[in-house]
């Protein structure tokens, strides 16, 4: 978000502006004002302990239990502190923190006005279980709903992603664990309404915090693999100059393939994955190799035909990765069986390799090298169609072809073209290319 488009600003400015209005009408002099603060005191703390541990995601259960125990005017204000003082390591860190204190406030208020308008607040005081889990769920929906609104908004106003697309799966996916955290923000509100009181209420929050510590664990272990891969992948650029962006843009061309597909998000991520590792194996060819000008000598063709074998070793072990390891080794297989390292035919070779071939010729035909200049687009989808069904599966030449249509593709230039290096024209399907 370096540079905020207008009409993004103009979103987060609607946003902070419906913010404004929640607190009226004013709350009377019967708000537990003390409990505002107490719960706003408690969400900022966790908020910064978050930021402190690099923990993931925002601990909502505080933040619902607001808007069980306090009228909607004053529950808005529980997030407030807490956003606006959050640790941001991004740019524009104060319109992010204005965002996220808007998008949380508008959020609560939704939660609350439907808690309230259920009959919550007296369900939570007399402990009427299970009546109180009707309005409680109603909140957790409206709260979930609100933050998936206003998540996809900012998504396709600043983050430019595509309408069809900005609120695709965000609700079901945020669900889930929206509703544990609601269960606990209830568990909250109901000791704290209880003769044990808020005390006993904010020991909740401990196995909460556990459970959290424990999630934060598991995404910090992946962020790990994560940096291991983006570390391979550099290394790579960094000894075939040649194709300097080449994984990065074979991976969002398979991840535009696989949402064609209809894939879930989670195989679409172990998609990219594959295209941005696909080429690893090039660490253990020789780089006067990868790196001559000239053509390649069938002993010299043998040797390079090694590297998915060289990379399959290489991220065997990466346990999430899942069948994007597959994918790396066999990416050069073709469906007529001339394919290498092991000559796989048709449904022989895995979904994922299929994906990634199409998206690797694809990238490389639209792509300048030192040895042949860059296809337009528009040529290299009539190359892969005309290999469809021998060389490429029809099924995802059909799909990039479908991706491209709508959301376009813009190659970046290799620096070996801006370092005015002499280009021969040569066939990528069926030349040189198709090694790498």
């Amino acid at each position: 978000m370096e540079a905020v488009p207008a009409r993004a600003r103009a979103y987060v400015a609607c946003a902070v502006l419906g913010a404004l209005a929640c607190p009226l009408p004013l709350p009377t002099v019967e708000t537990p004002w003390w409990a505002v603060g107490l719960l706003a005191l408690v969400y900022a703390g966790c908020e910064q302990a978050a930021a402190r541990w690099r923990f993931a995601g925002t601990f909502y259960p505080v933040l619902l239990a607001g808007a069980f125990l306090l009228p909607p005017p004053a529950a808005v204000l529980v997030p407030l502190p807490g956003a606006l003082l959050s640790r941001v390591d991004r740019r524009q860190p104060w319109l992010r923190r204005i965002w996220r204190a808007a998008q949380l406030a508008l959020a609560v208020w939704a939660a609350a006005r439907v808690h309230w308008a259920l009959g919550g607040r007296d369900a939570v005081v007399a402990s009427d279980f299970p009546y109180a889990l009707v309005p409680a769920g109603a909140a957790v929906l409206a709260f979930c709903l609100a933050l998936t609104v206003l998540d996809g908004g900012i998504r396709a106003l600043a983050e430019r992603v595509p309408v069809r697309r900005a609120w695709r799966g965000l609700f079901l996916r945020s669900l889930a664990p929206i509703a544990v955290h609601g269960l606990a923000g209830l568990m909250m509100a109901v000791l704290w309404r209880s003769r044990y009181g808020p005390v006993a209420a904010l020991l909740v929050l401990l196995p909460m915090c556990v459970s959290w510590w424990v999630f934060a664990q598991y995404h910090r272990e992946r962020a790990a693999h994560q940096a291991t891969i983006r570390a391979l992948v550099q290394a790579v650029d960094i000894k075939d100059g040649y194709t300097r962006g080449h994984s990065e843009r074979v991976g969002q061309a398979s991840m535009m393939i696989a949402r064609e597909l209809g894939m879930d998000d989670a195989r679409v991520e172990v998609l990219r994955f594959a295209g941005i590792l696909h080429d690893v194996g090039k660490l253990g060819v020789p780089t006067r190799l990868l790196r001559k000008d000239g053509p390649l000598t069938p002993e010299e063709r043998r040797v390079i035909e090694l590297h998915p074998e060289y990379g399959h070793e290489m991220v065997r072990g990466i346990g999430f990765l899942g069948e994007a390891r597959a994918a790396v080794l066999h990416h050069h297989e073709r469906l007529d069986g001339s394919g290498y390292p092991y000559g796989l035919m048709g449904g022989q070779i895995p979904e994922p390799a299929r994906v990634v071939a199409v998206a690797d010729a694809f990238d490389a035909m639209t792509s300048t090298r030192s040895y042949r200049r860059a296809r337009p687009v528009a040529a290299a989808l009539e190359e892969l169609q005309r290999c469809a069904g021998a060389q490429f599966d029809p099924r995802m030449v059909t799909a990039l072809t479908r991706a491209l249509a709508r959301d376009g593709w813009h190659p970046a230039v290799t620096a070996d073209e801006e370092r005015g290096v002499r280009v021969v024209p040569v066939s990528p399907v069926s030349g040189r290319s198709e090694v790498g």
